[in-house]
Order: structure tokens, then C-alpha cells, then sequence
């Protein structure tokens, strides 16, 4: 099982822009998707957009058309570019294999997210 570790976040004002990283320890290749999700202060942790192995997405519709998912299967790295942040997309980001989001030692330390306005 791979370790992740995901980076890259920060403070931001309203409008800008971040790159998310999520590097793993070991080879993704194997794992046929990759997800990204995040988690708000008092709020569930909830999906944000999944990338296959062979390229194709898939985003909620609050962040589909700001939000764009990508994978370097050969970096065993997995990309969120955040375009047009909003506060409400405060909160810690997480990446993992979405067929291990039961698992609870699956998950990295996450990164946090803060707009401000």
C-alpha cells in the first residue's frame, strides 16, 4: 500500500489560484483511479474529482469548470490545479485511491486550503 502525501496549499484571496500535489511513496500505475477530496471544519469529507489511469475525469458540479485533476503516473504524482478559489473552498484537501477512502491508514496528512475575501 502506498503512503501519500499531498502539498502545495496555502492562503489565498478570493479569485486566485493554487496547484495541489499528492505524491506517493510507491507506484500509482496499478491503482485504476485516483480521487481528490477535502474537508471543511465541522463537515464531512467529500469528493471533489477523480482521475483514471488512462486520463479521464470526473468533478463535483461545485467545482467542475474551476477545478481540473490530473495524474504523472510516472512521477506516481497526482495534480489539482484550483482556478477562481471562493471561500467555501476552505478546508483540508486530501488525495487517495478511491477504492481505499474505508480505509482510514490510507490517508495522507492533507493540505490546507484557505480563502480569503
Amino acid at each position: 500500500q502506498v503512503q501519500l502525501k499531498e502539498s502545495g496549499g496555502g492562503l489565498v484571496q478570493a479569485g486566485g489560484s493554487l496547484r495541489l500535489s499528492c505524491a506517493a511513496s510507491g507506484s500509482i500505475f496499478s491503482i485504476d483511479r485516483m480521487g481528490w477530496y477535502r474537508q471543511a471544519t465541522n463537515k464531512r469529507r467529500e469528493f471533489i474529482a477523480s482521475v483514471t489511469r488512462g486520463g479521464n475525469t470526473l468533478y463535483d458540479r461545485s467545482v467542475k469548470g474551476r477545478f481540473t485533476i490530473s495524474r504523472d503516473n510516472a512521477e506516481n504524482t497526482v495534480y489539482l490545479q484550483i482556478n477562481s478559489l471562493k471561500p467555501e473552498d476552505t478546508a483540508v484537501y486530501y488525495c487517495n485511491d478511491v477504492e481505499r477512502t474505508w480505509d482510514s491508514g490510507s490517508w495522507g496528512p492533507g493540505t490546507q486550503v484557505t480563502v480569503s475575501t
